[in-house]
């Protein structure tokens, strides 16, 4: 299937807009040719473009017309660089210009033809628009201190590890316990080191690479904001690199898309405009739910660099189908301790369980807060066909250095289960099969608790 026929979601959040200008359909942007937009700002301010692009005969799933790739400039300087990943009908790429005066200026859009996939047809630029964020916006503060990408060496060439989307939290505790007046996210099409494709599937319930990258601390009485970045070994280290106006700039240093604050000058950059989420109680990959596009480009890519296959085994860093696998969320307690979910599913009279971690302790979720593992079902099953629900859990594995910890030793407390869904043919979550909230003590290295759910 084309990854033009998948279903796209997600809209940018609703702005405070000081100049807006859309232009209609213009001739295919072919090799060397140039799209030119010029547009007046009445005011000093953050510029974001929104960007309603196509490529004829793209397919990011097919080897050698992956995408076409388009450089961005403004007024005549480098700004960026487009991957435009997402097929042949124009949909929605929105990026940061940067702060721009008041006054005239001049988006031009140029096919970058030594980057784009050799089998890539014409890109089309559909419509292009401007909106403009003043200092007095809400949205300027979490817009001008928004990080700029530069791609990792190799990436562009592969048409892997691209960026999707970038979103921003405000007032949220980091993985290491600071308190981030905004922290900025990165979901990535996949990575090309870390973790095998299918303990990504069993542990997160996806495949795409979803990254914090930037986080600004709120300053204390008297001090200024301290900015950090995800480095190499997920260490947060204080930003000391360039920027381009506010926005720091961050290089993607390792096949786990890590960041680092200086890299080669030759890499091109990205600039997505980030969307303000709050997750409130969901886990990350709640915001591909909204953009079932997401679920379809990272497919797309497991399935152009065979890490698709129906027989997978488990461990064999190949999955079947990511439409056959059910996704469990949960929410919960997990102290010194890993956990794995059984997903029920009719078949006549009986109850046939499928597991998320597959019978490999690597597979199994080790993190608390909000969760998702997932497993692949049989051909056939549809989300109509799960019935019931349970957890198990386990003291985790001992660490290098450390005494075993005695069985029973971990500790699991349910609290939510959000949602239970498949994907459709076009990618798109289902509606939840189950729902559950409550509390729920799961003791470790025991039997199996079903989970008091109804559908």
């Amino acid at each position: 299937m084309s990854i033009t026929a998948w279903r796209q979601a997600g809209k940018f959040g609703a702005a405070a807009v000081l100049a807006a200008f859309a232009l209609g359909t213009e001739p295919p942007l072919a090799a060397q040719a140039a799209a030119d937009r010029a547009f007046t700002l009445k005011e000093e301010g953050e510029v974001v473009a929104t960007i309603a692009a196509g490529c004829a005969g793209c397919d990011w799933g097919e080897a050698g017309r992956e995408a076409a790739v388009l450089e961005l400039s403004v007024d005549g300087t480098y700004s960026q660089h487009l991957i435009l990943s997402r097929g042949e009908a124009p949909v929605p790429y929105r990026v940061m210009l940067g702060r721009l005066t008041a006054g005239e200026h001049r988006l031009r859009i140029v096919r970058d033809e030594a980057r784009s996939a050799r089998g890539a047809g014409a890109a089309t630029i559909a419509r292009v628009a401007f909106d403009t964020f003043s200092s007095r916006a809400p949205e300027y503060a979490w817009l001008s201190r928004a990080p700029v990408l530069r791609a990792r060496p190799g990436t562009v060439e592969r048409f892997s590890d691209a960026p999707l989307l970038m979103y921003v939290e405000r007032n949220v505790a980091g993985e290491q316990g600071t308190a981030y007046q905004y922290q900025y996210t990165v979901i990535f099409t996949n990575e090309d080191g870390g973790t095998p494709t299918d303990r990504l599937m069993a542990t997160w319930g996806r495949t795409t690479d979803i990254e914090f990258v930037y986080g600004i601390a709120a300053p204390a009485a008297g001090s200024q904001a301290r900015e950090e970045i995800q480095a190499e070994g997920h260490k947060w280290v204080p930003f000391a690199g360039p920027r381009l106006g506010t926005h720091p700039v961050l290089w993607v240093a390792t096949e786990n898309n890590m960041v680092a604050d200086h890299g080669p000058d030759e890499a091109i950059r990205y600039a997505p405009a980030p969307e303000l989420i709050a997750l409130g109680h969901a886990s990350r990959e709640a915001v591909m739910d909204e953009r079932p596009w997401t679920y379809a480009i990272t497919s797309a890519e497991m399935r152009r660099e065979g890490r698709v296959d129906p027989a997978a085994p488990p461990g064999s860093g190949t999955i079947p189908d990511p439409r056959r696998y059910a996704t469990v969320e949960g929410c919960g307690e997990v102290r010194d301790a890993t956990l794995a979910f059984d997903i029920g599913v009719r078949r006549g009279s009986e109850i046939a369980w499928f597991a998320t971690d597959r019978g490999e302790t690597k597979f199994r979720i080790a993190r608390g807060g909000c969760f998702r593992g997932g497993a692949p079902l049989p051909d056939g099953v549809s989300p109509s066909d799960i019935a019931a629900l349970r957890v198990r859990a386990y003291t985790r594995p001992v660490r290098e250095g450390e005494r075993p910890l005695p069985p029973g030793t971990g500790h699991v407390v349910l609290q939510r289960i959000n949602r239970v869904f498949m994907l459709d043919a076009a990618f798109v979550p289902s509606p939840s099969a189950i729902q559950w909230k409550g509390s729920l003590d799961v003791p470790t290295d025991s039997a199996p608790v079903e989970i008091p759910a109804r559908r």
